[in-house]
């Protein structure tokens, strides 16, 4: 995706609001199913990154094995060419699939990490609360099983 696609105005030249700013992010790009996500990751194929905050970690439960970066550090962290780089962050290649609460940050967070060159990013269509919805695996902020 360009700088161009990603304009701050519609094509009135009025601002274009987050809702339209989604809707541009997220045509630029394929999001991914919780059951998709859950497969890949199983299979080793995708890193599940939650950058949800630790208030709706406790609350709400982890995914087991995705690795946590709050938002705030997301860039940092996942860059394969960064100083403060994860030592999952092996290559502009990795396929990303970030998540969030409920899908709307993770779409943001997708477009700054393919900006950085990692052009296998993804986000799962709505985050967390669809990943549990799903029955898929999530154990308890405190570290047991949910």
């Amino acid at each position: 995706m360009d700088e161009a696609s990603v304009s701050v105005g519609g094509t009135d030249g009025q601002p274009l609001g987050i809702d339209g700013l989604l809707e541009r992010i997220r045509a630029g790009y394929e999001r991914i199913e919780p059951q998709e996500a859950y497969a890949a990751a199983q299979g080793g194929e995708a890193l599940l990154v939650d950058i949800r905050y630790a208030a709706l970690r406790e609350r709400d439960g982890l995914i087991p094995g995705a690795l946590v970066i709050e938002r705030n550090e997301l860039e940092w962290r996942l860059d394969p060419q960064g100083s403060h780089r994860a030592p999952e962050a092996t290559s502009h290649d990795l396929r990303v699939v970030v998540l969030c609460n409920e899908g709307y940050a993770s779409s943001l967070a997708v477009e700054s990490l393919r900006r950085l060159g990692l052009h296998r990013a993804t986000d799962l269509v709505g985050g967390f609360q669809a990943w549990r919805a799903e029955g898929l695996p999530v154990r308890s902020g405190a570290g047991t099983e949910a």
